[in-house]
């Protein structure tokens, strides 16, 4: 008897341990200041010495980070309405348009303080082969203002540096 209750009391002790202090992953994350909603202020890719907003120059969309996951949302803001009115019947430049207009994925982070990187663990994306990889972006944080830097852009080639604004808009109902 004596050894089940001290079993169990140092069970407890130890859950109680665990659950007090934050694990070292969430610990950075919170330490680095990330979390929270993020509006794309520019998207632009370098390649060649050449500078393009991938995004035209005023994305819209929405980039979050909470709780070590992430989602991703961009697009261009004047993307055309698709003729037909139906998502499944566009034509194929209608199609064109939003896929190289537009991109969204989602998944788990882990960040690095030290290097300043945050690896973004892709669950899901519209660029399909993005899903079920690593995508490494270093980061500058810089007051309300956040940029990432991906080294190798989703068409494969050059760099794309995403600047953020942290959306600081309080919804209440």
């Amino acid at each position: 008897m004596y050894r089940r209750t001290t079993l169990a009391m140092a069970a407890l002790a130890a859950m109680s341990f665990a659950i007090a202090l934050p694990s070292g992953d969430a610990a950075a994350q919170a330490a680095n200041g990330l979390s929270g909603t993020w509006t794309p202020v520019s998207v632009t890719h370098m390649q060649n010495g050449k500078k393009t907003e991938m995004y035209g120059p005023s994305p819209i969309g929405s980039y979050t980070f909470d709780g070590g996951h992430f989602s991703v949302v961009i697009l261009r803001a004047d993307l055309p309405k698709f003729s037909g009115n139906s998502r499944t019947a566009g034509t194929a430049e209608e199609n064109r348009a939003v896929v190289q207009g537009s991109i969204a994925y989602f998944g788990s982070y882990v960040v690095n303080d030290t290097d300043k990187t945050v690896t973004l663990k892709v669950e899901g994306a519209t660029f399909p082969n993005w899903s079920g990889q690593d995508q490494k972006r270093t980061f500058m944080l810089n007051g309300d203002h956040l940029t990432l830097v991906n080294a190798m852009g989703s068409d494969g080639s050059g760099s794309t540096t995403i600047v953020l604004k942290r959306n600081s808009q309080i919804v209440t109902n």
